[in-house]
């Protein structure tokens, strides 16, 4: 035995160098590529998915940037790839039909949705609420909702959250959304400009506090808000409202600076929630749900309603069931 081993040692010194090395090479890479695939197989899938934010220079629009930036640090080799869309029953729609894996919707569209493929929606967290906000020039005439009978006014676009609302907040007061006033489907960022250039003469916004666009708006024309808080109760009635999504809310004193008036504004808020499918492989829907917790203070920092994410909240996803990988997420955090 010992002569052969001998025998066997005096055969390799006697390989070129380059004989050994290559084989230590292939021997590397064949236990590399067995680690890979083992972590691979439970670890979360690598490569695109993509998530459907909203309007360009919304809220949802930067908060999918900002957590696109964390995840590509949290989860690497996931790619998130931003969808803007028109907002929340687009998304939906886009979800539901598996264009997006992921998507931010508001609660009450998600109440109303009844597309193909309802069934095989799931939440992963409650965000934050929009604040229903109604922009209108300062020196305006218009104090309330119904003072808005025949003018022009923008009512986000025909897919948005912004849309659904505002229709029933108008119906609230008393108007006809489509024939009391000229409607004008328009997203905060040209709505913004059509106000700024006087081709509007109001328009809603449904967003969390306070929406770059409308802080950008203000600092170029004096706008004001006018409060909605006396719909807060009569928009549960309207037909098909009858959602626990809205409640009554206040706009912090000086959330818009340059805007009148600096006092704090009663209006309507409804919750956000990010929504997946039920396929949507469970690894990475529990990554993702991690990802928008850690990244709580990070985002925060740039888009304010964000600092309301919060782990005691998140659960709260009605009227959506949470999917397994973020039940999953929320378990193993648990105190």
């Amino acid at each position: 035995m010992a002569s052969s081993t001998s025998s066997r040692l005096r055969a390799a010194a006697r390989r070129p160098l380059w004989r050994i090395v290559l084989a230590l090479v292939m021997l590397l890479t064949g236990l590399g590529g067995w680690w890979l695939s083992e972590t691979g197989s439970t670890g979360y899938p690598r490569g695109e998915t993509r998530l459907a934010t909203g309007v360009q220079r919304g809220v949802y629009d930067r908060y999918g940037q900002l957590l696109d930036a964390h995840l590509a640090k949290s989860m690497p080799g996931v790619r998130l790839e931003l969808d803007n869309s028109e907002g929340s029953l687009d998304n939906l729609a886009r979800v539901t039909s598996g264009r997006d894996d992921f998507a931010i919707a508001t609660a009450d569209a998600v109440a109303q949705y009844t597309g193909p493929g309802r069934e095989k929606l799931r939440a992963i967290a409650r965000l934050y609420d929009d604040y229903l906000q109604l922009i209108v020039p300062a020196g305006s005439p218009v104090h309330r909702a119904a003072d808005l009978k025949g003018l022009r006014v923008g009512v986000g676009q025909s897919l948005s959250g912004v849309n659904l609302v505002t229709r029933r907040l108008l119906a609230a007061a008393g108007l006809d959304p489509d024939h009391d006033i000229k409607p004008a489907p328009l997203g905060i960022g040209d709505a913004a400009d059509g106000l700024r250039r006087g081709e509007l003469d109001a328009f809603f916004w449904s967003g969390g506090l306070p929406t770059s666009a409308l802080t950008d708006l203000s600092e170029h024309v004096r706008i004001r808000l006018v409060p909605l808080g006396d719909l807060a109760e009569a928009v549960h009635m309207v037909e098909g409202g009858g959602t626990d999504a809205y409640r009554a809310a206040t706009m912090p004193k000086g959330t818009y600076p340059n805007a009148e008036p600096q006092d704090a504004v009663a209006t309507v808020a409804v919750p956000n929630l990010l929504i997946t499918r039920a396929d949507v492989n469970d690894n990475l829907v529990q990554g993702m749900t991690r990802a928008v917790i850690d990244s709580r203070d990070q985002i925060g920092a740039q888009v304010h309603a964000a600092q309301l994410v919060d782990l005691r909240t998140a659960v709260y996803t009605d009227p959506l069931p949470l999917h397994e990988g973020a039940a999953r997420y929320y378990r193993s955090v648990k105190p």
